[in-house]
């Protein structure tokens, strides 16, 4: 069984280690939607990852969720980026955009712009707009022209990011945006050929991820999916089924790996496994609190399959997280009110680890 610090030849890219840093929303971006100098040191920090991915990047004005997140939708956007992936590949990293379409997770007190989604159903809870938390508000349903648009906006921000000197892109497809919304058996109520039975409702991210894949290839394509995952209040009642399909569908293209979150049964998950032949990457989902995913976790998900363990919780606080795995270290804990404040504190303050006398040299993964 290889190890998480066994390397891996992942498309065009070789991998020095199986150790990817999740994508995690931090709203450091500038007005505009524009990456900055922070960014570019937290990204770099970051890069003894086998692969970073990074925070979810909108495609669109109107893709937009959170306030303080940055796009690829503009000239200025893409110049802004290029600083950040020649940061981390002047540290020897490796860097994919994960490119973000919020769909009805999202307000107008954001974007200036009523949230689309496949049907008129809001979202549930609050989203996060200028002004602090508002309701969600009801979406408005895209028509059956207006949706190829939303597809091709995962491919134009895609060129943009190789142009930004990204090394790939990963399609969100989880956690209850755009794509989900379509996966999903509640927020899609469609009954046209983006809806109704599983096939009409994993057509837009088959479309979205061949779309992408023609346009900057299918080695530098990813998605992540949160199978069964209850985000924003979407439901896939039959998940198993729906994932089995569209991973099915997604082998045709190809693509560079599937981003699996530890959102359903062990069960449910060894069968996408089956269904999906290519690389794959999961993340051990742990409920929220000071507890991060380690070594166990990973010696467990690359026991069942997986090739590559991704990491959330762990990279913020540890920006040396790869050495404090290989070498059995402690973890730093999270100071989760600095999540989403802004500013370089919580983002590019903690250190890597000071060694002492009996500190562990390795531990085994």
């Amino acid at each position: 069984m290889p190890t998480l610090f066994s390397s891996y030849r992942l498309g065009a890219l070789t991998l020095p280690n199986r150790v990817v840093m999740a994508p995690m929303t931090r709203v450091r971006a500038a007005a505009g939607g524009l990456a900055t100098p922070s960014m570019a040191a937290y990204y770099a920090q970051r890069a003894t990852a086998g692969l970073i991915v990074s925070e979810g990047v909108q495609p669109s004005v109107i893709g937009q969720s959170n306030p303080g997140t940055p796009g690829l939708h503009t000239d200025e956007q893409v110049a802004s980026w290029r600083p950040v992936t020649e940061a981390v590949h002047v540290n020897g990293g490796r860097i994919f955009a994960q490119i973000m379409h919020g769909g009805r997770v999202s307000h107008p007190a954001t974007t200036g712009c009523r949230p689309v989604g496949p049907s008129a159903v809001p979202a549930v809870g609050e989203v996060f707009t200028p002004a602090g938390r508002q309701p969600a508000p009801v979406p408005r349903a895209l028509a059956a022209d207006e949706v190829p648009e939303h597809v091709r906006s995962y491919a134009d921000a895609a060129r943009r990011a190789v142009d930004a000197g990204f090394d790939g892109v990963e399609l969100h497809g989880a956690n209850g945006y755009l794509i989900s919304q379509f996966l999903s058996s509640n927020a899609n109520l469609r009954t046209d050929r983006y809806g109704g039975g599983i096939t009409g409702r994993i057509r837009f991210a088959v479309e979205a991820a061949a779309a992408t894949a023609d346009a900057v290839g299918a080695h530098r394509t990813g998605i992540r999916l949160s199978p069964g995952g209850g985000f924003w209040g979407v439901e896939e009642t039959d998940a198993a089924e729906l994932n089995t399909a569209l991973l099915t569908e997604l082998a045709r293209l190809d693509l560079a790996y599937v981003h699996l979150e530890a959102t359903a049964g062990e069960d449910v998950l060894r069968g996408l496994r089956t269904a999906w032949p290519g690389p794959l990457i999961m993340n051990p989902v742990l409920p929220l609190g000071p507890r991060q995913a380690g070594p166990d976790e990973a010696r467990h998900w690359l026991a069942l399959g997986a090739d590559l363990i991704s990491f959330g919780r762990g990279f913020i606080a540890n920006p040396d997280l790869v050495e404090r795995l290989r070498a059995g270290l402690p973890l730093a804990p999270v100071d989760e009110s600095t999540y989403f404040m802004g500013g370089d504190a919580g983002y590019l303050t903690y250190p890597a680890y000071r060694y002492g006398a009996g500190d562990p040299v390795s531990v085994p993964a």
